[in-house]
């Protein structure tokens, strides 16, 4: 019998050590605890947290936004920018042509047509400066003021003469159109009041005439409700020069501190008006309606149609004759008759009589 062969550990093979190590790790893996301990709390973020981060989420989404209108304004840019290349090489080539036109005219133009060129470029150069000083000499050079657009709306309203007088009315109906809201904007403070769009409005009417007043003229400002005054203290009766701007400024800053109130006595307004020497060449009155007071009171609390047009009548005797009344009549609710009125009124006396819109000046 052959002999049996002795087992011992040196014969072992590669591959039975390999898979005792193997077995041994895997059991090692086993003990080990490795499960999770789901008792553990995640932290959970706050609500400001969430919504910072929404808020950073929604800016970076508006900024890409804008990175892409940003990309295509550059886009648009360059292509603009490309045209405007192209259009200035074309000026130049241009330019370029008109030159040689030139040098060949010249070389075949006779010296008397060049003479006679040179003088029509003088003429055009003299006409040239007629015309800026022509435009320096009207009243818009005084003080600078365009309606939107540069309309034009008083073309039926001519500012001419040596002495003009600008009489305003500064009475609570000056604050609106309603009778409503005329009450209140009374109740309101005085800031308010200096805001009310048909007060705003008047300012910028007479801010209009003031811009257009002759260049060389005089002028006056007086304001009236119940009483009639010299916008400026201690002017009353003087004549101003146009041509003082600092004077004109400070009237214009002192008019916009006034706050509307009060009733409307046009009869001393009118008396004013007889009391100027020497007496007004145009008399431009901006008002919104009937008075409403006179030199006798009127009977009641409240005052009619019919009342106020006997005040009306009775004020125009206060006038001086030979003077030119342009109305500028900003209606308000519940006075009819105020535009019949004065539009006779400013007829009788070869005066303008108008109505603006809501958008002038």
């Amino acid at each position: 019998m052959r002999n049996r062969r002795l087992l011992t550990p040196l014969s072992l093979s590669f591959l039975d050590i390999m898979s005792c190590g193997f077995g041994s790790a895997a059991l090692l893996f086993l003990i080990i605890k490795h499960n999770v301990d789901t008792n553990v709390l995640i932290p959970v973020a706050s609500r400001e947290q969430t919504s910072e981060v929404m808020l950073l989420e929604e800016e970076i989404l508006e900024g890409r936004q804008n990175l892409a209108k940003t990309r295509n304004t550059i886009s648009e840019v360059n292509e603009e920018l490309v045209m405007a290349q192209g259009m200035a090489r074309r000026i130049m080539t241009k330019i370029e042509e008109t030159r040689t036109l030139i040098e060949q005219l010249s070389e075949t133009t006779s010296s008397v047509e060049l003479d006679q060129l040179k003088l029509n470029i003088k003429q055009l150069e003299q006409q040239k400066q007629q015309l800026q000083q022509d435009l320096q000499d009207r009243g818009n050079d005084v003080r600078r003021l365009v309606g939107d657009g540069n309309r034009e709306y008083l073309t039926g309203l001519k500012l001419d003469g040596k002495r003009i007088l600008i009489l305003l009315d500064v009475s609570g109906s000056m604050l609106d159109d309603t009778i409503v809201n005329i009450i209140r904007f009374r109740n309101m403070r005085d800031g308010l009041k200096r805001n009310a769009p048909k007060w705003v409005q008047t300012l910028r009417m007479v801010d209009w005439l003031t811009a257009r007043l002759p260049r060389g003229s005089q002028y006056q400002i007086y304001v009236f409700n119940t009483d009639t005054r010299a916008l400026l203290p201690g002017l009353a009766g003087k004549w101003l020069d146009v041509n003082n701007k600092t004077e004109l400024d400070s009237m214009l800053e002192a008019l916009g501190r006034i706050v509307p109130e009060g009733g409307t006595n046009l009869e001393r307004a009118f008396a004013a008006i007889s009391k100027l020497r020497p007496k007004p060449d145009n008399v431009y009155l901006i008002t919104d309606g009937l008075p409403t007071q006179g030199s006798k009171r009127v009977r009641g609390a409240t005052i009619t149609g019919k009342q106020r047009l006997d005040l009306f009548t009775r004020a125009v005797t206060q006038l001086p004759g030979g003077v030119p009344l342009n109305v500028i009549l900003a209606p308000m609710e519940g006075d009819p008759a105020a535009a019949f009125a004065f539009w006779r009124l400013a007829m009788s006396t070869n005066g303008a009589f108008l109505i603006p819109s809501e958008d002038w000046p």
